[in-house]
């Protein structure tokens, strides 16, 4: 019996997100980004298919690393405009009743005071579906909007972030004891006093003397989410995170990264997600010919901005044939890891150019329902990893597609659940308590542990 497969999708609020250029396909509703509609359509589409989440990645900056001019970002609406997830989370978990909600949230701009409140709040809100997919960042056109000349180095950054994720443990954790609600209407006492503390912190990159305003929430921390598979990063991942998002690929390598991450996060359980791009039909003749009609409207120019921006390379300094330098950038290195290894350690723009079947870096599964199942569960078993991260091609119907087709035959091998779990999100993902457990660093942040 297969091990049951995990699935997210993986969206972000904009036009065109991983798959550049699908916006201009005629039955494309991703023009409609900017209404609520769309949104919580797509919410009740994910709840009907049982996925574990909608994971919705964020950048704080424009791609303009490709002729050093945001040019063809802006053209191709790769990435840009950009709406801030965490306000869409509301009114989709108003829509659902268990569907999860990882956000991304670049730590490195946000004091984390400010973002503590607002992940609670979310907390609150969805009744416990909120999840924060750590990242600090890749773009030096954030730096610049944020102040600053450019982005800290790579390491530095999950420097930074170790000691960010200590104050907002120590917050979610720690200001409040669990009980501190009384909420007694005839003795006029909503809280406790003497169960609220303020957290009182200083450190090399953060003061702080407050109490978090917000009452616990049902999971306290959120689910955490983190993709850095840098050494790193990696480090970082087997402290904090709870699910994981690899680059697809080969699944030797990727089977080689997951088994380090689960051996140094030790007796810490985590959930590893990869990425993955589907295209289904009913027959594998009607999947072709559906990627052949996307194909028609994927855009090279848009994906060569995301690629330039995500690699740390301008491709336009260099001609199609002539090998390119990849040096050491302070953008995302796991994608010059990935890139190396799918078009070869060293790689010309032609070259890359190829991998972009629908305008992105990741080849997708193509076939029947049959044999896209039979791809991803063998797949998810020669890398070890628990389950998907779904980026979309055409909206909705990619994803409608995949609930109809797909979903059903999981469910038939018994490698899909068949109804959700209750509980939070937390509760649903690992089957344990609502809030993090012991070894993780959280934990011990509670209000019966020193909390300055």
């Amino acid at each position: 019996m297969p091990r049951p497969l995990h699935f997210n999708a993986f969206d972000m609020a904009c036009i065109g997100h991983i798959q550049q250029g699908m916006w201009t396909h005629p039955r494309d509703a991703s023009l409609n980004y900017h209404r609520l509609d769309y949104w919580t359509e797509l919410a009740r589409t994910l709840e009907r298919g049982l996925f574990d989440g909608l994971f919705l990645a964020d950048v704080l900056g424009i791609y303009d690393v490709q002729g050093g001019s945001p040019d063809a970002a802006l053209r191709n609406a790769v990435q840009v405009p950009l709406l801030d997830p965490a306000m869409l989370v509301p009114a989709m978990a108003a829509a659902t009743t268990h569907l999860g909600f990882g956000i991304t949230c670049n730590l490195a701009y946000e004091q984390p005071f400010l973002f503590a409140r607002r992940m609670s709040t979310l907390d609150h809100l969805t009744g416990g579906r909120i999840g924060w997919n750590i990242v600090t960042g890749y773009l030096d056109s954030a730096a610049r909007a944020m102040g600053f000349d450019r982005q800290m180095a790579h390491d530095d950054r999950y420097d930074l972030a170790d000691e960010y994720m200590e104050v907002v443990y120590k917050l979610w954790e720690g200001s409040w004891d669990q009980d501190a609600v009384r909420a007694d209407r005839a003795a006029g006492l909503y809280a406790e006093p003497s169960k609220v503390r303020a957290v009182r912190h200083q450190g090399r990159q953060y003061q702080l003397d407050a109490i978090h305003l917000c009452e616990p929430s049902p999971q306290r921390t959120p689910v955490l989410y983190q993709a850095g598979a840098s050494d790193r990063g990696r480090r970082f991942a087997a402290t904090h995170a709870e699910c994981v998002f690899v680059n697809g690929g080969k699944p030797e390598p990727v089977a080689a990264l997951v088994a380090d991450l689960r051996a140094r996060a030790g007796t810490r359980p985590i959930k590893v997600f990869a990425g993955a791009t589907v295209v289904v039909g009913r027959t594998e003749a009607e999947a072709r010919d559906l990627l052949e009609e996307y194909r028609r409207h994927a855009s090279v120019e848009g994906a060569l901005a995301h690629a330039a921006a995500s690699l740390g390379i301008d491709f336009s300094r260099y001609g199609m044939d002539e090998p390119i330098e990849t040096g050491t950038s302070q953008a995302i290195q796991s994608n010059v890891t990935a890139m190396k290894q799918a078009a070869g350690p060293v790689f010309t723009k032609r070259r890359l150019i190829d991998q972009f079947v629908l305008g992105s870096r990741q080849p997708p599964i193509v076939g029947s329902a049959e044999q896209v199942a039979d791809r991803l569960l063998a797949w998810a078993g020669a890398a070890d990893v628990d389950g998907f991260n779904l980026s979309r091609t055409v909206m909705p119907e990619g994803l409608e597609r995949f609930v109809e087709l797909v979903v059903p035959l999981l469910q038939a091998r018994g490698a899909y659940k068949t109804e959700y779990a209750p509980g939070t999100y937390r509760e649903k993902l690992f089957g344990a308590g609502p809030r993090l457990a012991a070894p993780h660093p959280a934990a011990a942040m509670r209000a019966a542990q020193p909390v300055a």
